[in-house]
């Protein structure tokens, strides 16, 4: 495959020389995977020099390196019938609470048993609403992250929520779990995140190369026995970036219990995933510009962890 006519996605002038040409698109490109970059690069989406080159091909002082990045190819969404915990629906809105376990959107390798299949049932309508792939999502929570999330119904709607989130108009709260005894009692983590250099599937807070990160936090009880040390906390990310709150607090050296990739096992603690849970959520409905707030209980499966830790005799708060 050719790159494609037309004006490439990022151009760059190398300005150091040596580094490997998938590397350097690995750091300036950190949302994207080292090992898609390689493929773009053998499929001729990347010119060095307005030739193509090997993923291995080292860069000299003043090398142009153009990127093309294809158009995703469409997969064949299908309304499946899972169940969903809908706390509010309008004409405009639904606002789901997402059990952990259930994969937002398809990908890849992961093409039913998501939400948007499930919405598809709950609402035919939707197919191609904010695009082919991920119709009416226009924020996600990970796999094995419970809570709320909002999908739009209409095309409408779907630009009215896109845009509260990026001015960041949106209040989202999550309750997570996290290893050891975190101080101060509340802050704000800042640091910039992009893809770990080293584990190139994870993310990490980095010097250079990453969006900008911002997550606040305050202390809702601490926690130090016989299963060790932990502080329970209410975190409320300002920026929207993958993994935000667990890179940010496994970056302090607190990571978030349960957490099998940024984290280390949870011993006694019985936890079967990620402590971490979206339990507020708030944004004006596209429809009328009211503030609406919904909240989530925490999981039984979570309530019993923090039911385990506070029977501790040596719980603190």
């Amino acid at each position: 495959m050719s790159a494609e006519a037309g004006a490439p996605s990022r151009t760059w002038l190398v300005d150091r020389g040596g580094e490997r040409l998938d590397l350097f698109l690995s750091e300036h490109e950190p949302d994207l995977s080292r090992a898609f970059l390689q493929r773009l690069i053998r499929s001729g989406q990347v010119t060095l020099n307005g030739a193509t080159a090997k993923p291995s091909t080292r860069l000299k002082l003043g090398d142009e390196i153009a990127l093309h990045i294809p158009p995703p190819t469409a997969l064949e969404l299908l309304p499946e019938t899972i169940p969903l915990n809908i706390v509010f629906e309008d004409s405009d809105v639904l606002v789901i609470d997402k059990p952990a376990g259930l994969v937002v959107h398809p990908a890849p390798g992961h093409a039913g048993g998501t939400l948007v299949n499930a919405v598809l049932a709950h609402c035919p309508d939707l197919g191609g609403i904010g695009g082919t792939m991920r119709p009416g999502i226009v924020h996600r929570l990970d796999k094995d992250t419970s809570g709320l999330m909002v999908v739009a119904k209409n095309a409408r709607a779907q630009e009215r929520l896109a845009g509260q989130f990026k001015r960041r108009e949106v209040m989202k709260a999550y309750l997570a779990l996290v290893h050891g005894r975190l101080e101060p009692s509340q802050g704000t983590i800042r640091g910039a995140i992009g893809r770990d250099r080293l584990h190139r599937q994870q993310m990490a807070v980095v010097g250079t190369g990453g969006k900008e990160a911002i997550t606040h936090y305050q202390v809702r009880e601490r926690f130090a026995g016989p299963l060790g040390h932990f502080t329970l906390l209410e975190a409320q990310p300002e920026t929207g970036r993958s993994h935000q709150i667990r890179v940010h607090f496994a970056a302090l050296g607190h990571p978030v219990a349960g957490d099998r990739v940024y984290g280390p096992r949870a011993k006694g603690l019985a936890v079967a995933r990620q402590f971490l849970h979206a339990h507020v959520l708030g944004f004006r409905l596209p429809s009328t510009g009211e503030w609406r707030e919904f909240r989530s209980p925490l999981p039984q499966e979570l309530d019993q962890v923090l039911r385990r830790l506070q029977s501790s005799p040596l719980s603190l708060t």
